[in-house]
């Protein structure tokens, strides 16, 4: 059977090309489809395949403003020719579920999210105290919102990565989904309870609904360091309000995170996340994760067992958490019992167990 992947863009190594690793074990035959591709920025196992581009592509300034190009991302992605595929899988969080498979072709859609920016977040993307970019923006985003509900029904079989993901896909797509957890690499981690040091760790792109402002604030009040790994488009604005005991990595490898994760005293955890792969590595490495209490987070994360919750996308209500942790015991075999639960090997078993049901 000829299998085609469809993936959003190759740009870095985040949640959805853990998904993508897999995919590629599975069908090492397969061709990759991606709006663009920023060679070396994805694991060699990607980077190994069979990878075809859109135009998008050959557009300038692509490496540094490839966003700014998403008006073009749903034409771009229709034009890709999936003719000859008798399989298309799309692992999606934009444009990738609006693939068009060919006549008679199985479409299975593993859904990250359905685009953040387009439905229940686009005030984050664009806050209205910023009336001259949202009035310029969002024309094109309820046109963005119509395009993706219109080719929802593209898509033959769902695959949600949460039961939040899923309550979304009904709520935006009116469509049913079938709930598979992602994969977490619970191999490259270790519980390394003797070297803890007196730091905490945040590891993420900087998008602004990751909140990472959010824990910049509350660190400003607290007696602790906090370290930051990540890049992405708020690197400067996040730079400029830090206070002394806020530290930017920048990137890291993924030995790298996994040393910092196992001497954090805990993983700060702002945003509203769709899962959440992250919280359950640190989990992996046997430390406690302090995170907001709302989406995938629930899915994963156990209130006074495996981490601790704050109520209130507020500095306040995470500093009140940090204290509370302080005062617990989280016992590091009972968090890395827990982040096993989704380890890659199960998440491998179940996807094709699944797509081979669904294709007969």
């Amino acid at each position: 059977m000829n299998v085609a992947i469809v993936h959003d863009w190759l740009t870095g190594a985040r949640g959805g090309e853990r998904v993508l690793e897999v995919l590629c074990e599975l069908f090492p035959s397969a061709t990759i489809f991606t709006l663009l591709h920023i060679p070396g920025t994805v694991s060699k196992r990607i980077e190994a395949m069979r990878i075809r581009t859109s135009f998008v592509q050959h557009l300038p300034f692509l490496k540094s403003h490839y966003r700014a190009y998403l008006p073009l991302f749903p034409k771009a992605i229709e034009r890709l020719d999936l003719s000859g595929f008798e399989l298309v899988i799309s692992v999606s969080h934009c444009v990738a579920k609006g693939a068009l498979p060919a006549p008679g072709a199985c479409s299975i859609c593993i859904c990250l999210t359905p685009i953040r920016y387009a439905w229940d977040m686009a005030d984050t993307y664009f806050p209205k105290n910023k009336p001259l970019k949202r009035l310029a923006v969002m024309p094109f985003i309820r046109r963005l919102r119509e395009w993706d509900r219109r080719t929802a029904d593209r898509v033959h079989h769902y695959v949600a990565i949460s039961n939040f993901v899923a309550k979304r896909i009904e709520q935006f797509y009116g469509r049913e989904s079938d709930v598979i957890y992602p994969p977490v690499d619970c191999s490259r981690f270790a519980p390394r309870p003797d070297e803890v040091g007196d730091y905490y760790l945040i590891v993420s792109a900087f998008a602004p609904y990751k909140r990472i402002d959010l824990a910049i604030e509350a660190f400003r009040g607290l007696d602790a360091r906090l370290k930051i790994v990540g890049k992405g488009q708020e690197a400067r604005c996040l730079a400029s309000i830090a206070p002394s005991n806020v530290e930017f990595i920048g990137s890291a490898s993924d030995e790298e995170v996994a040393e910092l994760l196992a001497k954090c005293r805990a993983l700060i955890f702002c945003g509203v996340e769709d899962f959440g792969i992250v919280p359950l590595e640190s989990l992996a490495s046997g430390r406690p994760v302090i995170a907001y209490g709302r989406g995938g987070a629930l899915e994963t994360i156990t209130d006074g067992e495996t981490g601790v919750f704050f109520p209130e996308q507020t500095p306040q209500s995470l500093a009140k958490a940090i204290r509370r942790s302080e005062s617990m015991t989280f016992h590091p075999a009972t968090l890395r019992a827990s982040a096993e639960r989704f380890d890659t090997s199960i998440f491998k078993r179940n996807i094709a167990d699944y797509i081979s049901r669904k294709v007969g």
